[in-house]
């Protein structure tokens, strides 16, 4: 069966309807097609009338389904942008987030002002998303990936390679519960977004289980480690449900570390807290206490999200 490319537009963006909002269904039904045909969205809008290929047809019929049933986009792409990175993922890492752009932006902030040629630890890595995003901002910085998972170091590797970035980037498989590896050195920035999901059904797959839930990381333990891993100037900076919020500061507190910055996460007004958004140093400091809204209403971002991550953030208008 053939048909023409605004006809496949529109067969896909009505299917996606049953599970996405009528403006968000017509963006990832443009990328599930210029996917599969190797079409730009410039190429597709002045192919419109062309006719697409039986191959393109089903191939957009099986994105389609995959997505119906539950499948992210990113999976199906098998790539996602983040603060202006294109990054390769799989299902043996999470898909960078909005929030994980927040943390990303905080700590590249905050890294610009470290000394120069600043070491930055990147732990339970996953993709990388955020060591890369540093290291894209602040030129000077030697960047450390670190993970436990081989499988998640794999897919970190291939997105340093993909941007270049051996010369300062490099990645190490590293336990969060176990003690550093001496060759490891210390930091001027550890930064992390740890397993969360504190509460929320875990998946059948066990890889999976292991970037989601925070039973598998005490908090205890990565503060006692960060103490032995960072300068006595160094910095922590770890995002964290916010059910664990105060309990995580309070962790904190024993360890020498003392809150900085407490940006309270979330996802649309009225809705309860989501993340909390932590930075802490050694030694007592004034701290500042900030929330951010990541979306309005009716689900278009808000001025002070955009604003925030803008600069980078290429899927702002989805």
């Amino acid at each position: 069966m053939v048909m023409k490319y605004s006809e496949l537009y529109r067969q896909a963006r009505k299917a996606l309807l049953d599970i996405e909002p009528a403006h968000q269904a017509g963006v990832t039904a443009r990328e599930l097609l210029s996917f599969v045909s190797g079409k730009t969205a410039a190429e597709l809008l002045a192919d419109g009338e062309k006719y697409a290929d039986g191959r393109v047809v089903q191939a957009l019929e099986d994105a389609v389904n995959r997505m119906v049933r539950g499948e992210p986009l990113a999976y199906i792409l098998g790539e996602w942008e983040f603060y202006g990175l294109k990054l390769h993922v799989t299902p043996d890492v999470l898909i960078p987030r909005d929030d994980t752009c927040a943390v990303a932006e905080i700590a590249i902030r905050q890294a610009l002002f470290l000394d120069s040629n600043p070491r930055i630890l990147d732990l339970c890595t996953g993709s990388g998303c955020i060591g890369l995003a540093i290291a894209s901002r602040v030129k000077d910085a030697k960047v450390t990936l670190a993970d436990l998972s081989r499988e998640a170091l794999a897919v970190a590797k291939k997105n340093v390679a993909l941007h270049h970035m051996g010369g300062r980037v490099s990645c190490v498989q590293a336990d969060a519960m176990k003690e550093p590896p001496a060759f490891l050195g210390k930091f001027d920035m550890i930064v992390s977004n740890p397993p969360y999901f504190v509460d929320a059904l875990r998946c059948p797959d066990a890889q999976r289980n292991a970037a989601r839930h925070a039973d598998q990381l005490n908090y205890e333990v990565l503060f006692a480690q960060s103490a032995t891993m960072l300068h006595p100037d160094g910095q922590l900076c770890i995002i964290v449900p916010s059910e664990v919020g105060q309990l995580v500061v309070d962790t904190a507190w024993k360890y020498g570390f003392h809150p900085r910055k407490q940006l309270h996460i979330f996802t649309k007004p009225q809705k309860p807290c989501r993340r909390w958004i932590l930075s802490f140093g050694i030694g007592l400091s004034a701290c500042q206490n900030e929330k951010l809204i990541i979306h309005q209403p009716d689900g278009s971002y808000t001025a002070d999200y955009q604003q925030l991550t803008s600069e980078f953030y290429l899927h702002l208008k989805r």
